[in-house]
């Protein structure tokens, strides 16, 4: 039975740590806000230094392909500098074995 009473005691801190007062932020007694930023005409209220500038908080763009459409055409889109498509080897032949230390093998 003497679990109850610590679990009371540890139910009733949190639930007195968890309320909170909601209220205005304001500078302390005394204390002014901060000094005016060089380039800004008047010194910004507490309400406008907690407000986040709209690339803080960029919106997010979810645009899915509603449908499949082609690409359009690139200008930069170019064939290789000879003009022709990329070498290819006859066909039924292997391309040869390349030995990572000393290049391609020697034919024997």
């Amino acid at each position: 039975m003497k679990f109850a009473p610590v679990l009371m005691l540890t139910a009733g801190s949190l639930l007195a740590a968890a309320c909170g007062q909601m209220a205005d932020l304001r500078p302390a007694r005394g204390e002014p806000l901060p000094v005016k930023p060089l380039l800004a005409r008047t010194t910004p209220t507490a309400g406008q230094l907690l407000t986040p500038p709209t690339n803080a908080d960029p919106e997010r763009i979810d645009e899915l392909v509603k449908r499949s459409e082609p690409r359009r055409p690139d200008r930069f889109d170019l064939p290789p500098a000879d003009g022709g498509a990329a070498p290819a080897l006859p066909a039924g032949t292997d391309p040869e074995p390349v030995d990572k230390d000393s290049g391609p093998s020697a034919p024997q």
